[in-house]
């Protein structure tokens, strides 16, 4: 089973960076896409950014484009979500989740990680 553990998040102003990082455990992670979701307050879940373990391919919401990046790290089983030019409407709790390649939802889960940004 895989499992998730997130840290980084925080509280930044607006304009500013922040990472937040997952570290995976588990085995056969070639088999899995890994994502990171947020959810604010009174907000659906939203999908901001996942990576294809293996090939490393990326997808970043539109929302978020061109401010945040995905990245993985296979040696250290480390997802990042790198955020630059925050925004106060990227205030949330953030997930890191992971599924099987071709499942549609998300089955594995962390704790998630607050990230508040100051206006």
């Amino acid at each position: 089973q895989v499992q998730l553990v997130e840290s980084g998040g925080g509280l930044v102003q607006a304009g500013g960076s922040l990472r937040v990082s997952c570290a995976v455990s588990g085995d056969r992670l070639i088999n899995y896409v890994m994502g990171w979701l947020r959810q604010a307050p009174g907000k659906e879940r939203e999908v901001v950014a996942a990576i294809t373990w293996s090939e490393g391919r990326t997808y970043i919401a539109d929302s978020v484009k061109g401010r945040f990046t995905i990245s993985r790290d296979d040696a250290k089983k480390m997802v990042y979500l790198q955020m630059y030019s925050l925004k106060s409407e990227d205030t949330a709790v953030y997930y890191c989740a992971a599924k099987s390649r071709g499942a549609s939802e998300y089955h594995r889960w962390g704790q998630g990680t607050q990230v508040t940004v100051s206006s």
